[in-house]
């Protein structure tokens, strides 16, 4: 995209706060045309994956293993020669690179869960890196290994720095996560009412447990109530609220947290991978400064602590821990979420529950359909819902509903809703 757009669309969108109630993406992307999306696919097979990986492993061609586990995920592919590189680059990978083991265990959870559980339970049991053995934990948990002997194996390895290392307890909060967990569909009256971050604009996404499935966003006004369409309905659309390798919060890349975001306008993106459509910029605790997220001058603007989060949730939803996990992904280091829509071709995940939506680096995502100009597009329709109610200036609160294994729907809010 060009500075001389992006000046163009930074006006429209300045002036759309007031005169405008339909939003319209004016660009056309010649990448998106499917003569060139299949060019680029075989590009993306030949050239990164299968070139690089036909390179011997060492030190000096870890970047090159790295950029094609990358696009292995992106694109979904795997065959019988990228499974013996991946078993290769995990039996070596105590001898690369923290960076390379990263890279390779986030491609072994995404596409290779069950078939790597000796290798990664070598990992496991010898580094001293705190974030690649949470990253064995979570791959061998979702493997269906014990996790009595996880956390047996964390303790023994980190029993002296675990205390402060928020990674790692995070890791151990998964492993004790029990079945019987409560659903937040109790504490919805509570999250949906007009005192729940009252005068604010709230943008909700709810989502499910497994991020499989799309959730759905829908619009509050300053009022409390939530925005309809021409006909009388709530607005909504389906959301995607899942990282490419379908990771835990606390971890890089990994599912979009749930929690309270400070909701602080529109943005142009220049990633080929989102678009020029409008997305809704977000700024998570810690990562922005106190003044921002909260909306008034505070002291100490920097010098975050849990009860400053804390502020923005009711006596009635302080124990809903859900709502924390924002916080502790900010303090783990995550960073530069957004809500947005996206250029990448849904043909690639053909086949999944998501389908035809695409998963992002832990961003929530809204379906567009690109052949060089936008067929359609939901974060169209979701950045009009928010110039209805006012602008992108408030908050966004992400909270998953149940375990249910379907897409969130409104008829699954509706009782909630007309409540209000």
């Amino acid at each position: 995209m060009s500075i001389r757009w992006i000046f163009i669309l930074i006006f429209i969108f300045s002036i759309s706060l007031t005169t405008f109630s339909q939003y319209r993406a004016p660009l056309y992307l010649k990448a998106t045309e499917r003569t060139e999306r299949d060019k680029m696919h075989v590009r993306i097979l030949e050239n990164i994956i299968l070139k690089n990986l036909q390179k011997s492993l060492s030190d000096d061609t870890e970047e090159n293993w790295q950029s094609a586990f990358q696009a292995m995920e992106v694109v979904d592919f795997k065959n019988d020669f990228t499974w013996q590189k991946m078993q290769e680059a995990l039996s070596s990978a105590l001898f690369q690179s923290v960076d390379f083991q990263r890279h390779v265990l986030e491609t072994a959870f995404a596409l290779y869960p069950d078939q790597f559980i000796h290798e990664v339970t070598a990992i496991m049991r010898n580094t001293q890196d705190p974030k690649i053995f949470a990253m064995c934990g979570v791959y061998l948990l979702k493997s269906k290994q014990d996790p009595q002997f996880i956390l047996q194996t964390l303790d023994r390895s980190f029993s002296d720095s675990m205390k402060d290392n928020l990674i790692l307890l995070m890791l151990k909060n998964e492993l004790k996560q029990t079945e019987n967990q409560k659903d937040a569909k109790e504490f919805l009256p509570s999250l949906l009412s007009p005192s729940f971050l009252p005068s604010q604009i709230v943008m909700f996404s709810f989502q499910r447990k497994n991020r499989d499935y799309p959730g759905l966003v829908m619009v509050r006004n300053r009022n409390g109530t939530f925005v309809k369409d021409t006909s009388g309905n709530y607005f909504s659309v389906p959301q995607l609220a899942r990282g490419i390798a379908n990771l835990p919060f606390f971890l890089t890349k990994g599912n979009t947290p749930q929690g309270i975001y400070k909701m602080f306008g529109f943005g142009v993106s220049g990633s080929q991978f989102i678009g020029p459509t409008a997305n809704v910029q977000m700024g998570m605790p810690v990562e922005i400064s106190k003044s921002k997220f909260l909306g008034t001058s505070q002291p100490g603007d920097s010098d975050w602590k849990i009860e400053d989060y804390a502020s923005l949730i009711p006596a009635s939803l302080k124990s809903f821990q859900p709502l924390y996990e924002v916080w502790y992904a900010g303090l783990a280091g995550r960073n530069a979420i957004i809500s947005h829509g996206t250029t990448i071709d849904p043909e690639l995940y053909k086949g999944k529950p998501y389908y035809p939506m695409t998963p992002t680096e832990g961003c929530l995502c809204t379906k567009e359909f690109w052949d060089g100009k936008l067929t359609y597009s939901d974060q169209q329709r979701l950045v009009s819902a928010l110039l209805k109610a006012g602008g992108a200036h408030g908050y966004v609160v992400v909270i998953e509903l149940d375990d249910e294994q379907r897409p969130v729907n409104t008829e699954d809010l509706l009782p909630f809703l007309n409540k209000f």
